[in-house]
């Protein structure tokens, strides 16, 4: 955004809009570069403000920093777009769709958190506003719900259709689909660390001998 539209925005009393402006520029530069290095004069200057407006909307960097990391998961979770519903297809198809979604999720997501590790201070300033009971900062916008929870709500549905094992454990099957998120992505941030070998179609063909009918 140029200098002359920021002024704009600050001239019309739309404060709502700066500060999306703020955080949006925020966002875009820890996915561009990190968190590394990021200053507020720096942030300012992409945004086309002046240093001094940041404060104007957060009490200090770290503030700011934990709104655009928000505003990153939300975006991560936007992106995937419609999710299979119980009866859709076939349990082993919407399986891979959730499970290839889980994948792009963390691959956008992840690498901000371990990015932020040695940045304590973001990290509880994110985990205050998202505890906060009348947060909805981690809660996607437009109908989308966070991809685990749409997930659990979905192995339920198919549970209750019948299209799963009486009794399926669908908490741990939701937690093995995790795990193997966790597992790609953070394999391929961590130098050395040995690659996973398990492919889409592998994963969910081993979860549906535990849970299929």
């Amino acid at each position: 955004m140029s200098p002359r539209k920021a002024a704009a925005l600050r001239n019309s009393d739309d404060a709502r809009g700066l500060r999306e402006h703020l955080v949006a520029t925020a966002q875009r530069l820890m996915a561009e570069q990190g968190t590394a290095g990021l200053t507020v004069r720096g942030i300012a200057r992409a945004a086309g403000v002046a240093d001094g407006v940041l404060y104007n909307y957060f009490s200090d960097k770290e503030e700011l920093l934990a709104a655009a990391v928000r505003a990153h998961v939300a975006a991560a979770h936007r992106n995937l777009g419609p999710l299979p519903a119980a009866g859709d297809a076939t349990v082993e198809e919407n399986l891979r769709h959730y499970l290839r979604a889980g994948l792009a999720l963390h691959s956008a997501v992840l690498p901000i958190f371990a990015g932020l590790l040695t940045s304590p201070a973001i990290l509880a300033r994110f985990e205050e506003s998202v505890s906060a009971p009348e947060s909805t900062a981690t809660e996607p916008q437009e109908g989308h719900a966070l991809w685990h929870e749409s997930l659990s709500n979905y192995l339920g549905g198919e549970l209750e259709l019948g299209r799963l094992a009486p009794g399926a454990d669908i908490e741990s099957a939701v937690a093995l689909l995790v795990g193997i998120c966790h597992d790609q992505v953070l394999s391929a941030l961590l130098p050395g660390a040995p690659a996973t070998r398990a492919t889409v179609d592998s994963v969910v063909a081993t979860l549906l001998e535990g849970i299929g009918p």
